[in-house]
């Protein structure tokens, strides 16, 4: 095929760590969010 052999555990995965911490804090703060909305909603007696 290529020719190159990969090796295990050096490849730079730099990116996609940043991409997953992203993802990570995106879905903590969209749980945050719709917490704090249904709290509202909750209190307001919608």
């Amino acid at each position: 095929m290529s020719g190159k052999t990969a090796k295990h555990g050096q490849m730079d995965i730099t990116e996609q760590e940043q991409t997953f911490h992203g993802f990570v804090r995106f879905v903590t703060y969209s749980i945050i969010g719709i917490a704090l909305v249904l709290i509202f909603l909750a209190i307001v007696g919608a």
